[in-house]
């Protein structure tokens, strides 16, 4: 499995499309397209991309070979999309590019979005529902492991504490 948020999101789907390594994955507002990103980003973060992959436009074609929603069609994973509504930081756009392309190409997926959360989950309902999904995803990632509906039938019959 891998899990990643922000730029560590954009790692978790460059490893999915780029290598067949894990069962599932996860991209919490990751960049899923680096010239996109670069045109909406913030001018710090754009020129720091220009550090990063090359100088844009000369380095295009960079840009676009390491961007995972260009080579989504390689993924073979199941894939959570999760997304804050209101992120500044990687626009909702980029995790919608994604779903989009994951779509087209029949890759199994779902794609969560969060009303009033920007870059970064604060609310703590917004939390349980990103971590009852990943933890759902893994589970129906993982041969033999309980169903999602097992474990919560279980935390239901567990003791509360006094």
């Amino acid at each position: 499995m891998i899990s990643g948020a922000s730029a560590g999101g954009f790692t978790a789907l460059c490893a999915l499309a780029f290598h067949d390594l894990f069962a599932a994955g996860t991209s919490a507002y990751g960049i899923a397209d680096l010239e996109t990103f670069r045109e909406q980003a913030p001018k710090f973060q754009a020129h720091e991309l220009d550090r990063l992959v090359g100088p844009y436009p000369q380095a295009v074609g960079t840009y676009r070979a390491r961007s995972p929603v260009h080579s989504a069609h390689r993924i073979t994973s199941s894939v959570l999309l999760l997304q804050g509504l209101d992120d500044t930081i990687v626009s909702p756009s980029q995790t919608q590019l994604m779903a989009k392309a994951l779509m087209s190409t029949g890759i199994s997926h779902r794609y969560l979005t969060f009303e009033g959360e920007g870059h970064g989950f604060r609310r703590p309902s917004s939390i349980r529902r990103a971590l009852e999904a990943e933890l759902s995803l893994y589970l129906d990632a993982i041969p033999h492991a309980p169903s999602t509906g097992h474990l919560a039938s279980r935390r239901a019959n567990r003791p509360r504490p006094a």
